[in-house]
């Protein structure tokens, strides 16, 4: 089995706020480095009540400062929300404090609503800069140069590992020019998944940080002692994505007995569709499904996203999986 990380959205669940959620993802990241996991991510999302990672470089810094090897980073930053120095600041800050343990992921997409792209005091015409922007972002992270006139403090020199984020074709082939790995959003836009998987690799030139192609690729996992069980609790993430579908989003629901109730005919169509790379059931169930996804896919790496209501149920698929990718 190769590699296996962890992209944690930090979901708030119903009757909680954030002050609670963030302590359990410490809580997950500190058992997701017992158990051997890769890396931890969080990503950025704004105006989303059920997604407490807003802040994602100050999640990273908590999570970093509670845990001691596993890797942490970012799943990713939506670079057109920020200039690029400021990122090159924070990561750089990250970097000199938790040094070797610090990854950087960028997304082009604002991750959120137009009103709020706004709010954000940004360009929606931003993410047409993406790729000059990250080519900064690199340069701002690089060793400086001599009369260099900006830098980052902290930042130059530290040579943050950046990562390219994307569900399309474009992020694979910008990946794939600037020979740096390339994670795609299969647990949620799951549509170009092999298209710009074949894009990264045809295309794909050799570079300071990467000699030859790396693919991640994230997928829903939920795992537990029985299929049946397992199903039950994959009832809140079905009931997330139907709320997606209907414009609503909020925190994660309580698992139902029986999902039919709960969507229509084309919401069942819309959230299944976005849910194509999900992994529900037991161990054995789980295993067989990862198994036939790397033998489509040649993945360097599964990203793995779990987001359940039952906090303990969530560190017992991640427990469960890990267990299986050890065997």
């Amino acid at each position: 089995m190769v590699p296996v990380s962890i992209l944690d959205l930090v979901p708030v669940i119903l009757g909680e706020t954030p002050r609670e959620a963030l302590p359990k993802s410490l809580q997950l990241a500190r058992h997701a480095e017992t158990l051997g996991y890769k890396r931890y991510w969080v990503a950025e999302h704004h105006n989303m009540t059920g997604i407490a990672s807003a802040a994602t470089s100050v999640v990273i810094g908590y999570l970093a400062s509670g845990t001691s090897t596993i890797r942490v980073g970012s799943g990713g930053i939506m670079l057109p929300n920020h200039s690029p120095l400021v990122i090159a600041e924070q990561f750089g800050t990250l970097e000199s404090l938790y040094p070797g343990r610090i990854d950087l992921g960028l997304g082009r997409a604002p991750g959120t609503d137009p009103r709020t792209v706004r709010a954000l005091r940004r360009d929606a015409r931003a993410s047409d800069t993406f790729p000059q922007d990250v080519l900064e972002l690199q340069a701002l992270l690089a060793p400086a140069k001599s009369g260099q006139a900006v830098r980052a403090v902290p930042g130059a020199g530290t040579e943050v590992p950046l990562w390219i984020l994307g569900s399309s074709t474009f992020g694979a082939e910008f990946a794939a020019s600037l020979g740096l790995p390339y994670a795609f959003a299969s647990h949620f836009a799951p549509d170009d998944l092999f298209a710009a998987l074949d894009v990264y690799r045809s295309k794909f030139r050799p570079s300071r940080q990467l000699d030859q192609p790396y693919a991640m690729v994230g997928v829903n996992v939920v795992a537990a002692d029985t299929d049946e069980e397992a199903r039950r609790l994959f009832t809140t993430v079905q009931q997330s994505f139907t709320n997606l579908v209907r414009g609503a989003g909020g925190k994660l629901q309580a698992p139902i007995d029986n999902i039919e109730d709960y969507w229509n005919p084309l919401e069942k169509y819309q959230a299944s569709r976005m849910l194509k790379y999900a992994f529900v059931g037991s161990g054995e169930t789980v295993r067989r499904g990862l198994e036939e996804f790397l033998a489509l896919t040649r993945a360097d790496e599964l990203m793995i996203v779990t987001s359940l209501y039952d906090h303990a149920a969530r560190m017992r698929s991640y427990e469960i999986v890990a267990d299986m990718t050890k065997a």
